[in-house]
């Protein structure tokens, strides 16, 4: 006696691999979106100028900054940390508040003995805390 196969099934393995296809479609947009709406941190801006309008156009990128002593501030630092260590001798000049790609960016100038340095503040994920993204100094 010949078994042969019932349609059901043929109909089943049909519906399984169009479920993976589906399912396999679905995670590439999500990866292509996120790729997409996050820039990797090495990619350097199109104009190759400041993060924000804020900053101005004199100002020099650097990767950390010592504020004499013991206090330094390093790029990547969370803002709370920074806080809690700068000097009391350092005066709040001017806050801008802008919409960076992951959430809200505030650009903070400061004044210390003559020098005037900025702080760019923003969260490095969805929903993280702010951290220092750049520190110029005038």
């Amino acid at each position: 006696m010949d078994a042969t196969r019932s349609r059901a099934s043929f109909v089943g393995e049909w519906a399984i691999a169009g479920a993976f296809f589906l399912a396999t479609v679905g995670v590439t947009l999500l990866v292509v979106r996120e790729l997409r709406t996050t820039p990797s941190p090495g990619t350097p801006s199109a104009t190759n100028g400041p993060v924000s309008a804020a900053v101005p156009p004199g100002a020099v990128s650097v990767p950390a900054l010592t504020l004499g002593g013991q206090q330094e501030v390093q790029v990547g630092e969370l803002y709370r940390d920074v806080a809690q260590r700068i000097d009391r001798e350092v005066v709040l000049v001017k806050t801008v508040t802008e919409r960076g790609p992951l959430g809200t960016r505030e650009v903070r100038s400061y004044q210390l003995a003559g020098t005037r340095f900025i702080l760019v503040l923003e969260p490095f994920e969805r929903g993280g805390e702010p951290r220092v993204a750049a520190i110029y100094v005038q």
